[in-house]
């Protein structure tokens, strides 16, 4: 089935977009090819789409002892434990575009535990996903492992907060079928 709207909810965007959101998207279609269907799902309400927009971009794109591509991967395995179709497709998409590895991406939505990881990568999904499971279980010795694998306490706040963040978006993406835009599919294979 087709829609044109990026959700399973009749929320279409504002018309016309404000011209701070037009510059938005026309900076994502030519940087990216597309406007990622998540933007165009928050685009009803310019707060709400500023709003995730910063937090998005602060997280995922500001400086960080954390790389891009590690960030990408909490991304990932967050979501394959939530079973977030629109997360694991676009989030997926961007660990092999950003590793060079298609193989990689794919191990990491299915089962990041077979991947070639090194330890402190390992480290950072497994914590990850004990957040996801049950967060209220973390304990000292859960950010020790992370310490012990080189991570400042700066590093645990960031890997935390970037499994927070997916944490809260997988949930938006399942309850209202958000579906990836379909061009992410192909990429990087």
């Amino acid at each position: 089935m087709t829609r044109d709207l990026p959700t399973a909810l009749d929320l279409p965007a504002l018309s016309p977009l404000p011209d701070e959101t037009q510059k938005y998207f026309d900076i994502c279609q030519d940087k990216l090819g597309l406007v990622p269907n998540v933007l165009r799902a928050y685009a009803f309400d310019e707060a709400k789409l500023n709003a995730f927009t910063a937090l998005y971009n602060d997280l995922m794109l500001a400086p960080s002892g954390l790389t891009k591509l590690e960030r990408e991967m909490i991304a990932v395995v967050v979501s394959a434990e939530n079973k977030c179709f629109y997360c694991l497709t676009a989030h997926g998409q961007a660990v092999r575009a950003l590793s060079g590895d298609p193989i990689l991406g794919e191990q990491l939505v299915m089962n990041y535990r077979t991947a070639p990881l090194d330890p402190r990568t390992r480290a950072m999904l497994d914590f990850a996903v004990s957040m996801t499971r049950a967060s209220a279980e973390i304990e000292e010795t859960d950010r020790q492992a992370l310490r012990d694998q080189g991570l400042s306490d700066r590093d645990i706040w960031d890997v935390a907060a970037v499994a927070s963040f997916f944490n809260m978006t997988n949930r938006m993406a399942s309850a209202t079928d958000m579906r990836p835009n379909d061009d992410y599919h192909a990429q990087n294979r």
